[in-house]
């Protein structure tokens, strides 16, 4: 009889072992993906492309949960002092991964160490852009005289004080002759700018190719040019910053993946390679590429920590350059 009792007693333990196991393989349940924006923008898309994806290769749902706020500090703040256990997860980008840690350091403390990079997914061209509603301006030497000709009058739209097309803007201006125009911030984000630039609140902006395509080609929006490498096949006639003279003025924007620290070191791997496997479904590329977002994961976990340091260094040096306020 005990040894009766004793071999029921391994095989309950072994057969515990074995469903806990089963119950730990990660994802067991649902992953949220916070995103630092209401819905609409290019944060917003890559989410949710990549969430449709990652439920595809791993059988479990992730739910994206709209969280803006200051540059990105609410969500950051969020995702941080969830459980790090890989169930509650970010996409971010260079505003709010990047600028607003180096902005506001006592509003994010220790975000080195508490914030892990898991992977950069694409960088977005963006549009210096502006409204057709009672604004004749066509191209950027037009632009630049207008703002001359009328200071503190051209009102110009960002996705929050301290965000890159914030910076991309004031950086403009001090290039074309130190120009005064007026920030005109928007907490909706890229949707929120474009509504205000559509009702002519304000008449020119910085922002992404994915975010205005639409309201160009129905031509409510009017790209003067744009910030990319090279133009692009689908706006062909729209030249760069750097054919026009302002090499360096705009920011080929990233969305990258992050987890809070802490999160196992295993969970981090399985979340990176199924990220990598997600961004490489012919489905992804063919969504991206309609998008004009270019596709640029990193090469593994250390990797992605190098470019997140590398990122906080070139802003260190921006924001040294042009002084702005912050988002409170």
């Amino acid at each position: 009889m005990k040894r009766a009792g004793l071999g029921l007693a391994l095989l309950c333990l072994v057969f515990g072992t074995v469903t806990a196991s089963a119950q730990d393989k990660y994802p067991s349940k649902p992953v949220k993906i916070i995103v630092p924006y209401a819905p609409g923008g290019a944060t917003d898309i890559v989410a949710r492309i990549l969430g449709d994806q990652l439920r595809q290769i791993t059988g479990q749902s992730f739910v994206v949960e709209n969280k803006p706020g200051a540059n990105g500090i609410v969500a950051v703040n969020e995702m941080v002092n969830a459980k790090p256990d890989g169930y509650t997860l970010m996409i971010g980008n260079v505003t709010t991964n990047t600028i607003t840690p180096v902005l506001t350091p006592a509003k994010l403390p220790n975000y080195d160490k508490n914030v892990v990079p898991v992977s950069r997914l694409v960088d977005i061209p963006e549009f210096l852009i502006v409204t057709t509603t009672n604004f004749t301006v066509k191209t950027v030497p037009e632009l630049v005289d207008y703002a001359k000709k009328n200071p503190g009058k051209l009102r110009y739209g960002t996705v929050g004080a301290g965000s890159y097309p914030h910076y991309d803007m004031a950086f403009f201006a001090k290039k074309a002759g130190d120009l005064d125009m007026i920030a005109i911030h928007n907490k909706n984000g890229a949707s929120g700018v474009i509504n205000d630039m559509i009702t002519g609140d304000t008449q020119a902006s910085f922002l992404n190719v994915a975010s205005t395509a639409a309201q160009v080609k129905a031509g409510k929006l009017r790209p003067l040019a744009l910030v990319n490498h090279q133009r692009l096949p689908e706006f062909p006639d729209i030249a760069t910053m750097q054919e026009i003279g302002y090499p360096g003025v705009g920011t080929i924007a990233w969305q990258g993946l992050f987890a809070p620290a802490g999160t196992p070191k295993e969970v981090l791997e399985t979340i990176f390679k199924a990220s990598v496997q997600a961004m490489e479904a012919p489905s992804v590329v063919e969504a991206f590429k309609k998008q004009n977002f270019n596709i640029v994961p990193n090469k593994s976990l250390d990797d992605a920590k190098t470019w997140l340091a590398g990122e906080i260094r070139i802003w260190m040096d921006i924001t040294s350059q042009v002084k702005i306020e912050a988002a409170e």
